[in-house]
């Protein structure tokens, strides 16, 4: 979504907190001229898990551009409040750009930010030009970026079906707290975990090896099923939930 015209300031970061992928000051990070892409996100949230490809593949496409990618990582679970949670996950999942440890949602203040995943794309003088909430715009996104930098290429193609912009998707079963067993529907389920072990999917045994969001069933549509979900040994869910499919 396109932002009022030189109305909204990008907001400075605080200094103090934690960085992730920064070897020297926080201040090479942003640069005066280039635009920046910042993306509030946690790695225990599935959905921020499912846009962050897109994010990953904006900062390997346009870094050498002028791109300056940033991650902002706010827990919405408790163990993701721990640093070192937020670093072994950001080397799990290959995350090459900055990510800014927001532990107690300082920055997530500043922004009035609504939700997770959140982007705001700012042009060179820091102004806000584009945002978008939760999944999904990533065209507009990237066309957005482009026309900052002045290039002009395909966007990335859809990385899944539900992604394409003429995409019909269907309401999905509300995420649950705790670990849900019963009817749902929707694209796919995941639950959020902590601990090791390993839990039960309607009879089939899934590895936990550390926190995080675990896919647990993913269909190639929207689909009306049963989920028979049982955490073992010291394995905690703290919220069960479900993803979008096509009509």
């Amino acid at each position: 979504m396109r932002a009022p015209t030189d109305t909204i300031v990008a907001p400075l970061f605080p200094t103090g907190l934690p960085w992730v992928n920064v070897a020297g000051k926080q201040a090479s990070i942003i640069q005066r001229g280039k635009p920046m892409l910042v993306e509030f996100w946690d790695f225990c949230r599935p959905n921020s898990l499912r846009t962050l490809p897109y994010l990953q593949a904006w900062h390997a496409r346009y870094a050498d551009e002028g791109l300056r990618t940033i991650g902002v990582h706010c827990p919405g679970f408790e163990p993701a409040r721990e640093e070192g949670a937020v670093r072994d996950a950001v080397a799990r999942l290959g995350i090459e750009y900055p990510v800014l440890i927001d532990r107690e949602l300082e920055v997530w203040r500043e922004y009035d930010n609504q939700g997770w995943p959140a982007r705001y794309l700012f042009d060179g003088r820091a102004r806000l030009f584009e945002y978008h909430y939760g999944e999904g715009g990533y065209a507009e996104t990237e066309l957005a970026i482009q026309e900052l930098l002045g290039v002009e290429r395909e966007p990335l193609a859809p990385l899944r079906p539900e992604d394409a912009p003429a995409a019909k998707l269907l309401p999905q079963t509300e995420d649950q707290p705790g670990a849900y067993s019963g009817p749902y529907e929707a694209g796919g389920v995941w639950a959020v975990l902590d601990g090791a072990g390993t839990v039960r999917v309607n009879g089939a045994e899934l590895t936990v090896s550390h926190t995080g969001a675990y896919p647990l069933i993913e269909h190639e549509r929207h689909t009306v099923g049963i989920i028979e979900f049982e955490p073992g040994g010291d394995v905690r869910c703290m919220a069960t939930c479900f993803t979008p499919g096509l009509a």
